[in-house]
């Protein structure tokens, strides 16, 4: 081999390690972060706004230059996998966004997904970001869970009360099968005996894998309630509405706080069909500061109108990578969640939608928020002072 040769070997093999050299600390100057979640299913439109507010955040922190730890500067980048709703594939899932991406916090959507991922976070050390309302997530102890909405238990007396006075006090129980729904049922019950309602039937479906709800709903309404108690994703939530009327349901509905009013009136026919019903603001309702700004920026980038899945997971995408810097590290998972409470204190207005403040100490996030009631074909905003006369 000439010299001419071998110098020009030499500066190819030179030019090959200095590009792998370049390419591994460029992928050591990513953070990933991970999401197990419905992306198929009858709970895939969920899981999808779910990972969209994620996926807002992310773009908006690497458009800007990406995020600064320690005197190192980090992009971000969002690794989804689908569980198609089944705790076990979140837990499987979990497991390979751990060990292959060294995801320091895994998203979930879903509590029986959360319960998955509590029986070994502690021991693998990665953050829960539970998306859910389920108190007990974040009550079981599990020092490294975060549940990012509020808890459920905050609804359960407005609904009661506003679906009584107009309504009745005989509930049929049919929403979904999964942990979640009978989370809800569960605490949901007692409420609203203790107020002197009765439940006259108990029926629930699988929102995720049915379309045809009809036989379910008929074996609640010959018990001829007052009130159905539903709920699920949007979608399939607002077909069990929909083929509820077509089977002549003249009453109200409480619908649990998964669902969204204005996605179930898509499905539905219209807000006409969901009259009386009684749920969670949706986002573009609220005349929050926060949330309008939060909703114009969403639908000048995206075309169309945000959900609070997009809105909460895009401020706690945010809020991570803010408890990161002060924590001094993208990697130590119980640094990043004993600096949650710095990072809301410092988190910019913008990134912070719904104007959380607080985070208790077993990890719960919270804010006042508004319940929602179907009134003339409205969506009308309330709040839960104001229907508990406090």
């Amino acid at each position: 081999m000439n010299l001419f040769k071998r110098i020009a070997r030499a500066s190819a093999l030179s030019a090959v390690v200095a590009f792998s050299a370049a390419g591994t600390a460029a992928a050591q100057d990513v953070v990933k972060i991970g999401y197990t979640g419905p992306l198929s299913g009858g709970a895939a439109l969920y899981g999808k706004n779910c990972l969209s507010g994620m996926q807002m955040a992310e773009e908006e922190i690497n458009a800007a230059g990406g995020f600064e730890v320690n005197g190192k500067k980090y992009k971000l980048e969002v690794v989804a996998l689908d569980d198609k709703y089944s705790p076990s594939e979140a837990g499987t899932n979990a497991r390979r966004l751990v060990q292959e991406h060294k995801t320091p916090v895994v998203f979930t959507p879903h509590s029986g997904g959360v319960f998955a991922l509590q029986a070994f976070n502690e021991r693998d050390n990665f953050l829960v970001a539970a998306y859910t309302s389920v108190p007990t997530v974040t009550e079981r102890g599990n020092k490294l869970t975060v549940r990012i909405p509020p808890s459920f238990m905050g609804y359960m007396e407005p609904f009661t009360k506003v679906s009584m006075e107009r309504f009745g006090k005989r509930v049929a129980i049919a929403n979904a099968t999964h942990d979640y729904a009978k989370a809800w049922t569960k605490a949901f019950v007692p409420v609203w005996t203790a107020a002197g309602g009765e439940v006259v039937a108990d029926n629930p479906m699988d929102y995720n894998k049915d379309t045809d709800y009809y036989s379910g709903v008929s074996k609640v309404l010959a018990a001829k309630p007052d009130v159905l108690f539903i709920g699920g994703a949007s979608e399939p939530t607002g077909l069990v509405v929909k083929q509820a009327r077509e089977l002549g349901f003249k009453g109200g509905f409480i619908v649990m706080d998964q669902a969204k009013l204005d996605e179930m009136a898509a499905v539905a026919g219209g807000l006409q069909v969901l009259e009386g019903a009684v749920g969670t603001l949706p986002l573009v309702y609220d005349e929050n500061e926060r949330a309008k700004d939060f909703v114009k920026r969403f639908r000048d980038i995206y075309g169309r109108d945000p959900s609070s899945e997009m809105s909460l997971n895009y401020f706690a995408a945010h809020l991570f990578m803010e408890a990161m810097k002060h924590a001094g590290t993208a990697s130590d998972a119980h640094a990043i969640r004993a600096n949650l409470a710095k990072a809301l204190e410092t988190l910019p207005e913008p990134r912070n939608p719904h104007g959380y403040s607080e985070i208790d100490e077993n990890g719960g996030l919270g804010a006042d928020t508004p319940v929602a009631q179907v009134l003339n074909g409205q969506i009308k905003a309330v709040r839960t002072s104001e229907i508990m006369g406090r």
